[in-house]
């Protein structure tokens, strides 16, 4: 195997994400094993088992795809529904920081559902990704009705829909880990369709406990061991949804002094929740009030 590595006990570590080529098949692939980035999106969520599988796998694939941004910006890729899952959604920035949420209706989630029933509960829904980079004025976006019964499957008509090679993903998530296995015929490359369809089918073989807990080495070496590999060094991934109180402040004056007064008559206080980061912020009267301009 050809690789370019870094040290083993950056390999062995969770939260990264490490690309890989096949040079003679003209495949390019990447792993993603996310940990303790993952459980902190998770904290304080409470998320029944089958919502936060869909959320993880679609948390493995958003790093998947964003590991590609090729200059500094955000992507993002939330899922819409109109059952039991109403949204699903995940940014990633090129610097591999991530955040994101689920938002469910409790009420509508039948009981013992798998993840897989749930998307296909989703009724009408739509996948749209949004792409912010330095040098737009405005955010690109591109939407796709939700094809597939599981996330891999929604977006791998995703990424055929949106013009580029054929690609198989092998997502799994559960409380602790989610993980991912991404593998693209590259463009402008003579690809031996044989090689293609053996390299897919041994990553089907691959099981939710091999993408947890074996490094990318491993992992390479056991599923394909008659190709030849170059893997590249690991790029760590982290959660990054830090408070941002200014922003609350933007969002009290959207609401405009008339409707902050009212707030305040009646509760005492406002209180902002930031749903996608986790964050509640908490206002009193003089606090909410110093955010407009002193009227003379």
């Amino acid at each position: 195997m050809r690789r370019r590595c870094a040290p083993a006990n950056e390999r062995s570590r969770e939260d990264f994400i490490c690309g890989f080529l096949f040079p003679d098949l003209g495949i390019r692939g990447a792993f993603v094993r996310l940990g303790d980035s993952w459980r902190q999106m998770q904290e304080g969520r409470a998320y029944p088992p089958p919502v936060a599988e869909l959320l993880g796998e679609m948390t493995a694939v958003s790093v998947l795809i964003g590991g590609n941004l090729k200059q500094p910006g955000r992507l993002g890729f939330q899922l819409n529904g109109q059952g039991p899952i109403r949204m699903l959604l995940i940014d990633c920035t090129r610097e591999l920081n991530l955040r994101g949420m689920a938002r469910f209706a409790p009420e509508a989630l039948p009981e013992g559902a798998s993840a897989r029933q749930l998307l296909g509960l989703s009724g009408e829904g739509r996948l749209l990704l949004t792409l912010e980079t330095p040098g737009l004025r405005e955010p690109y976006r591109s939407m796709v009705p939700i094809e597939g019964e599981t996330v891999a499957a929604v977006f791998e008509h995703y990424l055929e829909q949106s013009g580029q090679h054929p690609a198989r993903l092998c997502l799994f998530a559960n409380a602790q880990y989610a993980a991912g296995l991404f593998l693209q015929r590259l463009p402008g490359t003579a690809a031996d369709s044989d090689g293609w369809d053996r390299v897919t089918q041994l990553a089907s073989t691959v099981r939710a406990a091999e993408l947890f807990s074996w490094s990318a080495e491993t992992l390479l070496t056991r599923v394909f061991p008659e190709e030849d590999k170059q893997l590249f060094a690991p790029r760590p991934v982290r959660y990054h949804c830090p408070e941002d109180r200014e922003k609350a402040r933007d969002i009290l004056r959207s609401l405009g002094r008339k409707e902050v007064m009212e707030i305040l008559e009646k509760e005492g206080a406002v209180l902002i929740k930031d749903e996608i980061g986790n964050h509640s912020y908490h206002f009193d009267a003089e606090e909410a009030l110093a955010v407009f301009p002193v009227l003379h």
